[in-house]
């Protein structure tokens, strides 16, 4: 595995901890990480970085890591982890859909990006994105709304596999109220 690849993996990783699950971290590596380094430490990225200097982190020394996700209560991450030596954290790529599946669900994308808008969460919520996955897609594009829809349907899309589908999306943009912009989804999927 590239150290590329495993540090896109630990940088999502730490997109998705919460400041709370972060102090956690820190108190469970105190006896680890000094105390001046953990007061410098504000993102998950740079306890990442800290526990690679001391050489509890790297691509085959994961366990470490994967124990203290354990234990803060985030399997998900820990699995993500354990899990990065595969093709992507979720096993998951988009090669899994056919070609014109993609195709509708990268128009869907387009005409949601276009016209969602900043009531993005109640979508997100509605296609089973938790909370925590969506403040981090926040963070990612705190400005350009647009952006953060494509990335909110591209963490869709990761999480539901090849199971993806267009159909699914204007299920649940009907189910938000969002009709105009279900219609428009439709209008263009005809236009294929």
């Amino acid at each position: 595995m590239s150290s590329f690849h495993f540090n896109s993996i630990l940088l999502e990783i730490s997109n998705q901890l919460s400041a709370d699950q972060l102090d956690q971290l820190k108190f469970l590596c105190r006896d680890r990480v000094g105390k001046r380094d953990l007061e410098r430490i504000d993102t998950g990225r740079k306890l990442f970085q800290v526990l690679a200097e001391r050489g509890m982190l790297g691509a085959y020394n994961k366990e470490c890591l994967s124990q203290l996700l354990q234990q803060i209560h985030r399997p998900d991450l820990s699995h993500m982890l354990d899990c990065c030596g595969s093709e992507s954290a979720s096993g998951f790529t988009d090669n899994q859909l056919d070609d014109d599946e993609r195709g509708k669900l990268d128009a869907a994308t387009e005409v949601i990006a276009e016209n969602l808008g900043k009531t993005w969460r109640k979508l997100g919520r509605k296609l089973g994105l938790s909370d925590v996955k969506l403040e981090s897609i926040s963070k990612r594009h705190p400005t350009d709304v647009e952006e953060t829809v494509v990335e909110l349907l591209k963490e869709w899309r990761k999480s539901r596999g090849a199971e993806a589908l267009a159909e699914e999306l204007i299920k649940a943009l009907r189910a938000c109220q969002y009709n105009l912009t279900a219609d428009k989804v439709e209008s263009r999927l005809a236009d294929l």
